[in-house]
C-alpha cells in the first residue's frame, strides 16, 4: 500500500467521532412519461472527517444521483421523497437554495466526471478558479488571481504562471481535471465528492490525479466520496466501499474483504467482469446465448496484412505527433497500441484508416501503398471497405439525426453497392445480430440508446462492409465493467469467426493484455518496446513500460487472508 494512502487513512477521525456526513434511508425519484422512476431507494451511508468512502456500481445504479442529492444538484425534475441528509449534524434535506449556495464550494465541493463539459470554454482557467474564490470570500481581483496561482501549484500543474490564462481547450484532459480539483479545494471544503474523476485518462495521469486527491485528503483532513466503476481504483484508495445496484446499497465493507470474498451476487458479477493482470478473455462471463466458437487454425501469411514503415506526422514546425514508427499486423492477428495521452496512439489509428495524411513514411495494406493515396481520395478506393474503425466515443461518432438502422446502413449505401432494398435491410439486421443489438432498437436515435448499445451500433457499422482490418480506438473506455466484458467477448468472437485483424488502441493495459497477441508501447510518438503481450507484461524491458504497468490500479480477487 502506498505511503500517500497510508497517510490518508491515518488522518481519518476516530470511530467514536460524530460523522461529518450522514445519509439516512434516502429516496430520490424522477417523474417520466412512463411513470415515476425511483433512482435511489433507501440508501444509508456515513462518512467521517479524513475518511475516503468508495461507491461502486454500474451506470444507473444510483451512484451519481446520491452524490447530486447530497449537494442538491439534482436535475430539476428530481425530488428527495424520503430520508435525511445531515452535514456536521445539521439536517440539510430541506435547506433553501441560499443556504445550499453557501455550503457548496465552501463546505462541500464536487469534482465532476467530464472536466471539459464542466469548465466554461470561453473563460480562462485562472478566472474560473477566481470566480469560485470570490463567490465565498471578499477578495480583490488581484488577490483572487494570486490565490488561483497558488492552487494551480498545489495541484501540480506544470508552468502554472502560463496555464493561468489558458482556456480549457488548450489543456490536456489530465490538466483540465487538475483545474477542476483546484476549483473544488479553493475554499477549503470539509467534504470532496469525486464523481468518476479519472474516466478517459491514461494510467499514469490517472495515478497522478488519484495520488493528488489522496494527498489532499491526508494534508487537509478532507473527507472524500469516490464514485467509480473501476474496482481496482476503489480498492487502492478507499478505506470502505459501498456497492450499489438499482438504487440500493447491496453490500459494503473494507475493499480486501469485499472484493476478496464478495457475498452479494451483484458484487461477484462486478469482480468477475473486471480485467486484472492475471485474467484472460476466457475468464470473462460468456455472452448470454452465445455458443463457444473454437479459434480457427491461422495459416502463416506470406507477408503482413498491414505494414507501417517510418511513419511520421507533424502538425506545424514544432509538433511531431508520430516520429518514425514501424510495425506490421498479420491477417487475423490482434496487436495492441498503448501509451499515455499524447503518445500518438490515436494519430496512428487515423493515419492507418486514411482519415489524415502522413508527413512521411509508408503505409502498405495487402502489399498496396495506401499511404500514397490522399485521405480525401481514399473514400473512393476499393480498399476503404477493407479498413474500418470503431471510434472511442460512440455518441460523438454517431449522427444524432440518424437512427441506429441508418448509422449501420450508411457505409453500405456509400461503399457497398446497396440501394434501399430488402437486401440492405437484411444486411443491416444481420450486422446488428452479429453485434448483439436487438432488432427493436434499430429504429431508435443515439440519444435513446445506452452507452453499451451505442458501442454495439458502432461495431455493427464497422463490420457491415466485411473489412479485413478493424482499428479499435479505445472502444470500451467509458463503459461499465460488465458492459465492457460483454463487448470484449463480442469483439474476440468476431475476430475468430470473421478472421479479422485488430489494431487495438487503449490505455487500459489489462484489456490489451487479454485481447492482443502482441503489444506496441509508444512514448512521445516513438516505439519504445514491442513484443508478445505475455512476455512484455511479465518482464518489460523499457523503463517507460514498467512505469505504465506500475500505475495500473489493481485488486486481487480470491479468498481474503485471515
Amino acid at each position: 500500500m502506498n505511503a500517500v494512502l497510508e497517510a490518508a487513512r491515518a488522518a481519518a477521525a476516530p470511530a467514536s467521532a460524530p460523522p461529518l456526513l450522514e445519509i439516512e434511508a434516502l429516496h430520490v425519484a424522477f417523474p417520466t412519461r412512463q411513470g415515476v422512476v425511483e433512482a435511489v431507494r433507501g440508501v444509508s451511508l456515513s462518512l467521517a472527517a479524513g475518511e475516503t468512502l468508495g461507491i461502486v456500481g454500474e451506470s444507473g445504479s444510483g451512484k451519481s444521483v446520491t452524490a447530486f442529492a447530497v449537494t442538491r444538484l439534482l436535475d430539476r425534475a428530481g425530488r428527495i421523497t424520503r430520508g435525511h441528509i445531515r452535514f456536521r449534524g445539521q439536517d440539510i434535506t430541506g435547506a433553501r437554495q441560499g443556504e445550499l449556495r453557501s455550503l457548496r464550494g465552501s463546505a462541500m465541493s464536487m469534482v465532476f466526471q467530464n472536466p471539459r463539459t464542466a469548465l466554461n470554454p470561453i473563460r480562462s482557467v485562472g478566472r474560473q478558479i477566481a470566480d469560485a474564490l470570490r463567490a465565498h470570500a471578499d477578495l480583490s481581483g488581484g488577490e483572487a488571481r494570486a490565490r488561483a496561482l497558488e492552487l494551480l501549484r498545489a495541484v501540480r500543474i506544470r508552468d502554472p504562471e502560463h496555464r493561468l490564462d489558458a482556456y480549457p481547450h488548450e489543456l490536456s484532459g489530465g490538466m483540465c481535471q487538475r483545474v477542476m480539483i483546484a476549483m473544488a479545494i479553493a475554499c477549503e471544503p470539509a467534504l470532496l465528492i469525486a464523481d468518476e474523476p479519472t474516466t478517459g485518462l491514461d494510467v499514469t495521469t490517472q495515478k497522478a490525479v488519484m495520488d493528488l486527491l489522496a494527498g489532499l485528503v491526508a494534508e487537509r483532513g478532507l473527507a472524500m466520496i469516490l464514485i467509480t466503476h473501476d474496482l481496482g481504483l476503489a480498492a487502492q484508495h478507499c478505506g470502505r466501499i459501498a456497492v450499489m445496484e438499482a438504487g440500493q446499497v447491496v453490500e459494503r465493507g473494507p475493499p480486501a474483504a469485499l472484493f476478496g470474498a464478495p457475498a452479494h451476487p451483484y458484487t461477484r458479477r462486478l469482480v468477475a467482469a473486471s480485467p486484472t493482470r492475471h485474467s484472460c478473455i476466457a475468464d470473462l462471463a460468456p455472452r448470454e446465448g452465445a455458443r463457444p466458437v473454437p479459434a480457427p487454425p491461422r495459416p502463416k501469411p506470406a507477408g503482413p496484412l498491414l505494414e507501417v514503415r517510418g511513419l511520421v506526422k507533424r502538425y506545424g514546425p514544432r509538433v511531431t505527433a508520430v516520429d518514425g514508427v514501424s510495425f506490421g499486423i498479420g491477417a487475423g492477428e490482434s496487436v495492441g497500441l498503448v501509451g499515455e495521452s499524447g503518445s500518438g496512439k490515436s494519430t496512428i489509428a487515423r493515419l492507418i484508416c486514411r482519415l489524415v495524411d502522413a508527413s512521411a513514411g509508408e503505409i502498405r495494406f495487402d502489399g498496396q501503398d495506401v499511404g500514397g493515396i490522399a485521405s480525401r481520395d481514399f473514400h473512393g478506393s476499393p480498399l476503404r471497405r477493407d479498413i474500418q474503425i470503431v471510434f472511442q466515443d460512440p455518441h460523438e461518432s454517431l449522427n444524432p439525426r440518424f437512427t441506429a438502422f441508418d448509422c449501420i446502413a450508411h457505409p453500405l449505401l456509400r461503399l457497398g453497392g446497396f440501394g434501399r432494398t430488402a437486401a440492405l435491410r437484411a444486411r443491416v439486421e444481420e450486422c446488428a445480430a452479429r453485434a448483439e443489438l436487438p432488432e427493436a432498437l434499430l429504429s431508435r436515435f443515439p440519444h435513446q440508446l445506452s452507452g453499451g448499445q451505442k458501442a454495439r451500433v458502432g461495431i455493427a457499422r464497422a463490420i457491415a462492409l466485411r473489412p479485413r482490418l478493424l482499428v479499435l480506438d479505445e472502444p470500451t473506455a467509458a463503459l461499465d465493467v460488465s458492459v465492457q466484458a460483454v463487448i470484449l467477448r463480442l469483439l474476440d468472437d468476431l475476430r475468430r469467426e470473421e478472421g479479422l485483424a485488430f489494431l487495438f488502441v487503449s490505455h487500459d493495459l489489462n484489456v490489451v493484455r487479454m485481447m492482443c497477441e502482441r503489444t506496441i508501447v509508444l512514448q512521445r510518438g516513438r516505439v519504445v518496446e514491442e513484443g508478445p503481450s505475455e512476455a512484455l507484461f511479465r518482464a518489460p524491458q523499457a523503463d517507460y513500460t514498467r512505469l505504465l504497468l506500475d500505475a495500473i490500479p489493481h485488486f486481487a480477487p480470491g479468498p481474503h487472508p485471515a
